[in-house]
């Protein structure tokens, strides 16, 4: 979800947005809020062994424990639990398959606030950030990523036909909409970034709340990616998602990619997973799995994270 600054839903985004907690229709899923007994026994054991996590080669520590904890903040389609009770997603069937070939055999989602990722990740509550999270300079500060598994462009749901002709974050300042997003989401810096007062928008906690919103006419858009907007509007008769579209950064088109998250310390443990995942690209492997969960051909990406980071 989602994605820079991203979630209460992500990332891209995300989420991703760049990772938020959410709902996305047309795809199995259950939200984190209706198994927060499943997850609250998760985050337990996430926290209980913190203190016992060792120091140094964590590949080779993973490779001996053979489990992985991963970091997700409930989101479809980057991570969530599906109506099975099961974790899934985009960013957890790509963990499982890198980690069984680095030699980890089982992975354990631990599911968490978006905003709580690199914290819980600094604090060693999980091993690896298996979000989907967007690579920006301001996260990279604190944590390094693998290459980008996906780019992602962004989308507004608004209102069917479009009313107001939103269609970037210069029209939602100019015709003096009410905008809306998810919390910490990369959309809120790129509408302040367009003009848009902070203390005006309207923060909502994923794109089910915010399809809701605009329905009810609550608000007149809702910024997300492009991926969630349009699987979020999809049963909807009151509410479309725009087409999607590149939001400025200093004046430039920007198009964001979200990938996995490690520890500053953890670069070994990163470029093996780098080299798996390189190899799933270059296959077409990794398409097949994005594939499954709402990503097409457009969100395939040569990014690198050094790119992105600048």
């Amino acid at each position: 979800m989602a994605p820079p600054l991203s979630n209460p839903i992500k990332t891209a985004s995300g989420r991703a947005e760049g990772g938020r907690p959410g709902r996305v229709p047309g795809l199995p899923r259950r939200t984190v809020l209706t198994s927060a007994a499943a997850i609250g026994a998760i985050g337990a054991l996430g926290a209980a062994g913190c203190s016992r996590v060792p120091t140094g080669d964590t590949l080779a520590r993973l490779k001996s424990q053979g489990t992985v904890r991963l970091g997700i903040a409930g989101e479809a389609p980057y991570g969530y639990i599906n109506d099975e009770g099961d974790f899934t997603g985009e960013a957890v069937e790509l963990a499982k398959i890198i980690f069984k070939r680095l030699g980890v055999a089982e992975v354990q989602p631990v599911a968490t606030d978006f905003s709580s990722l690199i914290p819980g990740l600094k604090t060693q509550q999980f091993d690896v950030v298996s979000a989907g999270m967007y690579i920006n300079k301001e996260r990279c500060q604190q944590v390094i990523f693998s290459d980008p598994e996906y780019q992602m462009l962004d989308s507004f749901i608004v209102r069917k036909g479009n009313p107001m002709g939103l269609r970037t974050y210069q029209d939602v300042v100019e015709k003096k909409a009410k905008f809306g997003t998810g919390t910490g989401y990369a959309e809120m810096g790129y509408a302040v970034d367009a003009g848009y007062k902070e203390s005006d928008i309207v923060i909502l906690q994923d794109p089910v709340a915010g399809l809701n919103a605009v329905e009810a006419g609550r608000i007149d858009v809702f910024g997300g990616t492009a991926l969630t907007t349009r699987g979020v509007v999809k049963k909807s008769r009151k509410a479309e998602a725009t087409d999607p579209f590149a939001p400025l950064v200093d004046g430039k088109k920007h198009v964001d990619g979200g990938g996995f998250t490690f520890r500053p310390s953890d670069t070994k443990l990163r470029d093996a997973f780098n080299v798996e995942i390189h190899r799933m690209k270059k296959s077409g492997e990794l398409f097949r799995v994005l594939k499954r969960f709402g990503f097409t051909k457009a969100e395939m990406t040569t990014l690198t994270a050094k790119e992105l980071c600048r």
